[in-house]
């Protein structure tokens, strides 16, 4: 636990924080709380209380004169680093103690502060314009809202130094992820330091299964066979409970505009059906007929489940943490995330955890073939217009020692996955005795993976912010236009987001 500082280590900044923010000048007060991600809800009672008492001890410093305060500490040379609000205390805590150490080994002062994910990507934004940057952020938003265009305007500095002594253990994924391309320099480079990765799961309850007499070893692992196994079990369940209230729906699949569940969840099936919107040149491939072809047919079968009753209607206005709380409280028998955070969740409960609740993998695509997953990276960059540039890149490379971010990751209890490849020798992530974590871990140490279409083209990046898939369901189940219609409006919106980015 790093104790208190004395007050004329903590900046002004630090005194007024919009609400769900954290700072924390470091050595400091550990600023941190228990925080909502993804509607986790985390049972700290005790912390609490204590981090009550440390939040009016923060608060008193905002009576502090502000002028002994900038005379005490010169903030221009701390190491400004803006951080995602971890979903643990404990995420919080470790990395607090990285820059702590990173501190006293190189002498130099940070000004570590958390946001919330959702508003990260955002004041980032407003901070670039307004000419304010901080030296280091890491949010896990940044990759499709802010990285891809940064790199692309020249805004980001080349971080090949960091990477390139590391690079014989990072996942290929991991380097493809943050390899993009500077209109300025006209090149492609690494302009980002992965940090970790997630992919998308499959979650469900055993016990529901059991209920109709159904086990693991009983779900199919051919495509068609697979999805009709969770509409078996969802009629079964109402013919043994006809006269409950509550119905509980096969498929806990988002079919709404604001999550970005939604468009992970479709490109990954566009995946299974081996479309390629974009080639790797970064060129859109739509002159291609069994492009549009295969876009209908997803749309047609993703919305399909929602049409004949197997997701519950309400799908249509999920945010991002409805999946979790649909599946946490029962509604739907399963759901595909993009994070392991519904399993973190019940990890205070080990009956729930390890017998109740199970992660499985995609089954095989439609052809037959393993499935690939996609791949989001989590990375922290560096601005050209930072004024710290050399102490962040000595950050980055004490962070991603291979021991040192592996102690990090686990910390988030495996919300995200290692990308590096002695991390993934602890036995913290491939225990058996673990059904969740050792199951990703199965699908991202050996099977097969690629990032999203923004890494080819930043303009793809605009597609998932616009939610056009989400759109495009929308307009199939609300509206009730054609599949061939709602492809044909996203395939028109795509290209015209394509051709103004040129």
């Amino acid at each position: 636990m790093i104790n208190e500082t004395k007050a004329s280590q903590i900046s002004q900044d630090s005194q007024k924080q919009p609400q769900g923010q954290q700072t924390s000048t470091i050595p400091s007060r550990r600023i941190t709380h228990p925080t909502h991600h993804r509607g986790l809800k985390l049972r700290y009672a005790p912390v609490a209380l204590i981090l009550s008492f440390i939040v009016i001890a923060c608060n008193s410093t905002s009576q502090l004169d502000p002028s002994s305060i900038s005379q005490s500490h010169n903030e221009s040379t701390a190491l400004k680093i803006w951080w995602d609000k971890g979903s643990n205390l404990e995420e919080d805590e470790a990395l607090l103690q990285v820059v702590s150490n990173w501190e006293k080994k190189s002498g130099n002062q940070v000004k570590l502060s958390f946001y919330t994910n959702d508003e990260l990507p955002e004041k980032t934004k407003r901070a670039i314009q307004a000419g304010y940057l901080p030296d280091i952020v890491m949010s896990s938003s940044a990759e499709r809202e802010l990285i891809p265009h940064l790199a692309w305007e020249g805004k980001l500095t080349d971080v090949s130094d960091v990477i390139e002594p590391l690079k014989n253990i990072y996942s290929e994924t991991a380097l493809e992820a943050v390899y993009f391309y500077n209109k300025l320099a006209k090149r492609r480079s690494y302009y980002a330091i992965p940090i970790n990765q997630l992919t998308i799961h499959i979650h469900y309850w055993r016990d529901l299964l059991k209920q109709v007499g159904k086990s693991e070893s009983d779900i199919p692992k051919d495509w068609d066979g697979f999805w009709t196994f969770w509409k078996q079990v969802q009629d079964d369940l109402q013919i043994q409970q006809k006269d409950q209230q509550k119905k509980i729906y096969g498929l806990g699949f988002p079919v709404s505009i604001g999550a970005a569940d939604t468009y992970y969840t479709f490109e990954q099936i566009l995946e299974a059906y081996d479309v390629q919107i974009v080639d790797s040149q970064g060129k859109l491939r739509f002159g291609d007929p069994k492009v549009r072809q295969t876009i209908i047919k997803s749309l047609e079968w993703y919305a399909k489940f929602y049409q004949q009753g197997y997701v519950p209607p309400n799908a249509i206005k999920w945010l991002n943490p409805d999946n979790n709380r649909n599946l946490l409280n029962r509604t739907v028998i399963m759901t595909p995330n993009t994070t392991l955070s519904i399993p973190a969740a019940v990890r205070q409960n080990p009956d729930t955890y390890r017998n109740k609740l199970s992660t499985i993998a995609f089954p095989n695509k439609p052809s037959g073939k393993p499935m690939r997953y996609l791949v989001a990276v989590n990375a922290a960059i560096v601005f050209t217009e930072s004024k710290n540039q050399k102490q962040a890149k000595d950050f980055l490379r004490y962070l991603v020692q291979p021991k040192i971010i592996g102690t990090y990751i686990k910390a988030a209890g495996g919300r995200y996955l290692p990308i590096m490849k002695p991390v993934w020798k602890d036995p913290f992530w491939t225990n058996p005795a673990d059904p969740h974590l050792s199951t990703a871990s199965k699908a991202l140490i050996g099977g097969l993976t690629r990032p999203f279409y923004f890494v080819r083209n930043p303009a793809y990046s605009l597609i998932l912010q616009e939610n056009v898939w989400g759109k495009a369901l929308n307009r199939i189940v609300v509206d009730g236009i054609s599949p061939e219609q709602a492809a044909d409006e996203a395939i028109a919106r795509i290209q015209q987001i394509f051709d103004q980015w040129q």
